[in-house]
């Protein structure tokens, strides 16, 4: 058979199949008009199909061609992720089969389709030892930069960077001197023991660079500042010699100094380091888990809301929310700490979705989405611009709301002086509830969007702003239904679905696609698994029971032991 012959047979069957790809919900119609009708009017058109004058193969394929062309021109990886993108296809066929339509309501309070992907952050086959502290190439300090989820970050890449260098890493330096005035050092946050176990197999960590050392240096340490997201070839070529040179490196600043996009098993080291080394303090844990057991006893389920709506947060945006000639002074002024911040027209800021809600449209969204009036939010914030008059309206369509300082009362006194132990205990309440609302792309709504999709994609819902600032203008115009519908609508996407995630979207904090594996699909009516994908890695750390190092080292629990070659380095 000719290919011309193969496409004419490809074509009727396709014709004779259409009825039902076009009109899935109307075949069973009950008295057949419907059916019948869409029946006869697909046979006339492949009918006229059937009779259509010969096709210029050569000019189908120089079409075909040219629209690839351009797809990739414009993508620039659509070749690369074919593979991913047709599993995807499959996959969405599946479950869109399982729900009887592509467009089934989406359950607000869960995602149905978690169960078919897993936390994966096991080191691969040829993922080379740790180089021993005498062995390595010297010693690289590091001193973080911003609040506590923007250095979370920045130690993430330390442990990357050091295995880039074969470097032993010094514990990093927390940012005494940046807005949040906190002096907390590592071990007052983080649990600094657990953190140099865990990444043993991975890099060397000390708390200190030796005496012996420092006393046998010439010069003190050589200080620089690296480009942001620097390349691994940057530090190679340009901070390996200087290492190598002077034996103690410090790198200041240290924010966003490496690229976003690597070789997947430095993505994986990434994930074992922000998902399971960076455990907090006991004290901490323990405190944050009290709060999440005081909400769980008045509700099965709640939902915590990062608002995100300091003084701070709004005059970095541009935006204007109201507030009149005051709030634009009262902004304007602290908007001035900021010498490099470009001047800004809040009505295109909000057209292109850049601002943050109000408290009150973060309520009308969660209505809007099917949330009822008894639901419990809990409410991650600082200090609320206007205060009780900006809440009020949230108050109204919620009343069960809960702050950290309700819940706790003066046993949070302790914790008061330090901003960063006050987001530790947020953190660990949000990720730990069964919804989790962001209200901006923050460092704080990022990390918890990529852990909680990690740790099985747990409902976490991200405003469409771009499209919800429109409806909130308009929503005056049209009734409640129509409204929700179309919150709806500006919502799926948003919704913290695993089919969100993919590869090269966004920041890795958020989206850790290479972290998280898919389950092959598993009809439930086959009856048993013909395969049974591994066990999920991924488990939260700050709600287990406390136990000695040796009893919680995961690696010696849970992963099988690797074979080890000695490959290239990362």
């Amino acid at each position: 058979m000719d290919v011309g012959s193969k496409v004419w047979s490809l074509r009727s069957f396709l014709c004779s199949k259409q009825p039902q790809l076009l009109h899935p919900d109307k075949n069973n119609n009950s008295n057949g008009s419907i059916s019948n009708h869409n029946h006869n009017h697909h046979s006339h058109m492949c009918w006229r199909s059937s009779v259509a004058k010969p096709t210029s193969w050569s000019m189908v394929c120089g079409f075909m061609l040219f629209g690839l062309g351009l797809i990739s021109l414009l993508t620039g990886h659509m070749a690369s992720h074919v593979e991913w993108y047709s599993q995807r296809f499959v996959h969405r066929t599946l479950h869109s089969a399982q729900d009887g339509s592509e467009r089934a309501p989406i359950d607000i309070w869960e995602s149905q389709y978690s169960r078919y992907y897993y936390g994966c952050k096991e080191r691969g086959r040829n993922f080379a030892p740790a180089v021993s502290e005498r062995k390595s190439n010297g010693y690289l300090l590091i001193a973080t930069s911003g609040g506590l989820n923007q250095q979370r970050t920045g130690i993430t890449d330390a442990v990357v960077v050091a295995r880039i260098l074969n470097a032993t890493l010094v514990v990093p330096e927390l940012d005494h001197h940046s807005f949040w005035k906190d002096d907390s050092d590592f071990n007052n946050i983080f649990d600094i023991n657990w953190f140099i176990t865990y990444l043993a197999k991975d890099i060397t960590i000390v708390k200190r660079v030796p005496d012996k050392v420092m006393r046998s240096m010439d010069k003190p340490p050589y200080t620089m500042r690296v480009p942001r997201k620097s390349e691994p070839e940057y530090y190679h070529d340009q901070v390996l010699p200087i290492l190598l040179r002077r034996r103690v490196l410090q790198l200041t600043k240290f924010d966003f100094r490496l690229a976003n996009d690597l070789d997947d098993e430095l993505q994986r080291l990434r994930c074992r380091v922000n998902y399971h080394a960076l455990r907090y303090t006991k004290p901490i844990r323990q405190f944050g888990q009290k709060l999440v057991m005081r909400m769980r006893k008045m509700a099965n389920r709640f939902i915590a809301v990062h608002l995100r709506f300091e003084p701070d947060m709004l005059a970095f945006s541009g935006c204007y929310f109201g507030g009149g000639e005051k709030e634009r002074q009262e902004l304007g002024e602290i908007r001035k700490r900021w010498t490099t911040l470009p001047d800004l027209s809040p009505d295109g800021e909000r057209k292109r979705g850049k601002c943050p809600l109000t408290p009150h449209e973060v309520g009308l969204m969660l209505r809007a989405l099917g949330f009822a009036n008894d639901t419990y939010l809990y409410v991650a914030s600082g200090e609320i611009y206007g205060g009780d008059e900006t809440m009020q309206p949230l108050k109204d369509l919620f009343p069960n709301i809960y702050t950290k300082e309700m819940l706790a009362g003066e046993e949070l006194k302790p914790f008061l002086p330090f901003s960063s132990r006050l987001a530790a205990i947020d953190y660990i309440v949000c990720d730990e509830s069964n919804v989790f609302v962001t209200n901006n792309n923050g460092n704080m709504a990022k990390i918890l969007a990529g852990r909680r999709r990690y740790m099985g994609h747990k409902r976490t819902i991200r405003p469409n702003a771009k499209r919800l600032s429109t409806l909130f203008m308009e929503r005056h115009q049209m009734d409640w239904d129509t409204f929700a519908e179309k919150v709806k609508a500006s919502q799926r996407g948003f919704m913290g679905e695993p089919d969100e995630i993919r590869p090269g979207r966004g920041e890795f904090h958020e989206y850790p696609s290479i972290c998280i594996c898919e389950k092959p699909y598993i009809d439930q009516a086959l009856g048993e698994d013909v395969f049974r994908p591994p066990k999920l890695a991924a488990e939260n750390l700050t709600v287990k029971e406390d136990s000695s190092l040796d009893e919680e080292n995961e690696d010696s629990i849970r992963l099988p032991k690797q074979s080890v070659g000695r490959a290239r380095r990362w």
